[in-house]
C-alpha cells in the first residue's frame, strides 16, 4: 500500500498522504486525514479540519495544502481580483480589506503581492491569529479572533471603524466554519461599492446544499445586493486521494445590504 511521506521540519515530523487508504474509503472533504509521524515513533492522525493542530506545527499547513495537495485558491483569488480592480480603474494600495477565515495569512500574503497594504484578519481559532503572527508577521495591521455569528463588541467597534472596502474569504464558506450568518455579519461591515473576492465548493452551489450559502448568494444576485463581475470555475487543490476538487472563485461589489430575516429563514430552513 503506497503511504507518500515526506519530511516537515527540524523536529523531524514527518507528514503522511494516505492516498491509497483515501480512495479505498472514498473519503469526503471534510472527512480527509494524514498522519504525523513523530521522531519518537509515535503516530498523530489529524483530519484536515483540524485547523486548530494543523496551525500548531509550523510549516504542516503549507506543506499538507500547498506542497503535496497543489492548493492554488490564494493565487487566483489575487489574480482575479487584481484584473477586476484594474478593469475598473482602481488600485489595491486604496483598499482597506477584511479578509474572513484568515488562517495565516497566506491570502493576505497574495494580497501584499497584489499592492494592498490595510489588511485586517479575522478568524475564530487563537492557533491562527499565533500562526499568522509566527509565520507572515508583517501581512496583517490587526488580527482578531472571534466568533462573528456573534461578535464581541470590541471587535464589533474595530470592524466599523476600520469600515472595510473590500473583503476576502478563501476557502473557508460551507463546512461550517464560517455560517451565513458570519458571512452577513463581515458584509454588514462593508462599505457601499466594497468589493468582494470569494471562493466556494462546486458542492455549495447546488440546491442540495446544506449549508444554505447557495440560497444565500442567489438571493443576494437576484435582490441587487451583490454585482457579480466574475464567476470562475477552477480547480481549488487535489484531493488525498489525487482527484481534482473545483471551486468557483466570484469577484463582486456590495451594492445594498443583506436583510436580516433573509439569514433568519435560512437558519429555520438548515436547522
Amino acid at each position: 500500500m503506497s503511504t507518500p511521506a515526506s519530511v516537515l521540519n527540524a523536529a523531524g515530523i514527518t507528514l503522511r498522504m494516505p492516498r491509497d487508504e483515501a480512495r479505498a474509503e472514498e473519503l469526503g472533504q471534510d472527512q480527509e486525514w494524514c498522519e504525523l509521524l513523530h521522531a519518537d515513533g509515535t503516530v498523530e492522525r489529524l483530519r484536515f479540519h483540524d485547523y486548530d493542530r494543523i496551525f500548531d506545527v509550523p510549516g504542516l499547513y503549507e506543506k499538507l495544502f500547498y506542497d503535496e495537495l497543489e492548493c492554488n485558491s490564494p493565487t487566483v483569488v489575487r489574480e482575479l481580483l487584481s484584473s477586476q480592480l484594474s478593469a475598473a480603474g482602481a488600485s489595491a494600495s486604496d483598499l482597506r480589506i477584511l479578509d474572513l477565515g484568515a488562517g495565516n495569512g497566506m491570502v493576505a500574503e497574495e494580497l501584499k503581492r497584489m499592492g494592498a497594504d490595510d489588511i485586517v484578519g479575522l478568524d475564530i481559532l487563537e492557533e491562527a491569529k499565533e500562526a499568522a503572527a509566527r509565520d507572515r508577521p508583517d501581512v496583517y495591521g490587526a488580527y482578531h479572533v472571534c466568533d462573528l455569528t456573534d461578535p464581541a463588541e470590541h471587535v464589533d467597534d474595530a470592524l466599523t471603524a476600520f469600515a472595510p472596502t473590500g473583503l476576502t474569504t478563501v476557502a473557508a464558506l460551507g463546512f461550517g466554519d464560517i455560517p451565513p450568518r458570519a458571512f452577513a455579519n463581515a458584509f454588514g461591515y462593508l462599505s457601499s461599492d466594497a468589493w468582494v473576492a470569494m471562493t466556494i465548493k462546486d458542492d455549495f452551489l447546488t440546491d442540495e446544499d446544506p449549508s444554505g450559502f447557495s440560497r444565500l448568494i442567489r438571493r443576494m444576485n437576484d435582490e441587487g445586493t451583490l454585482e457579480l463581475a466574475i464567476d470562475h470555475r477552477y480547480q481549488h487543490r487535489l484531493a488525498v486521494s489525487g482527484e481534482p476538487l473545483f471551486y468557483h472563485a466570484y469577484v463582486a461589489r456590495k451594492r445594498d445590504e443583506i436583510a436580516s430575516e433573509w439569514v433568519e429563514e435560512l437558519e429555520t430552513a438548515v436547522a
